[in-house]
């Protein structure tokens, strides 16, 4: 393993600080070195990420010998105002929702977008 993610030019709709909190979502135990390959991000962004996460109260971790376990805050509210009320809860659900979608439609070799 190692290396640089390659990087991704453009805009996208979800926010690193986004991704990072759902791959930690998905795995309360994850490394920074795994949550860094899984976002496509460098090991130290996620670091940094984490950090900012924490202190603005959204996750925290316990130490346990060299590993963390991360705990989410899921009735904190998004920061932004046009997401007033939305809270860390509801947005991952649905990102868990289009996760498990995505995952049904591989399945189905033939679906699309607005069939059904």
């Amino acid at each position: 393993m190692g290396g640089v993610p390659e990087p991704h030019t453009g805009w996208t709709f979800l926010t690193n600080h986004a991704r990072v909190l759902a791959a930690i979502a998905d795995d309360h135990n994850a490394r920074v070195r795994d949550i860094a390959a899984h976002c496509r991000l460098t090991e130290r962004a996620v670091q940094k990420i984490i950090a900012d996460l924490e202190q603005a109260g959204y996750l925290s971790h316990t130490r346990a010998g060299r590993s963390n376990t991360y705990r989410i805050e899921p009735s904190k509210v998004l920061r932004h105002p046009a997401e007033a009320g939305l809270t860390v809860a509801s947005l991952l659900a649905l990102l868990a929702r289009d996760e498990a979608r995505r995952a049904r439609g591989s399945a189905d070799s033939g679906a699309t977008v607005g069939d059904g």
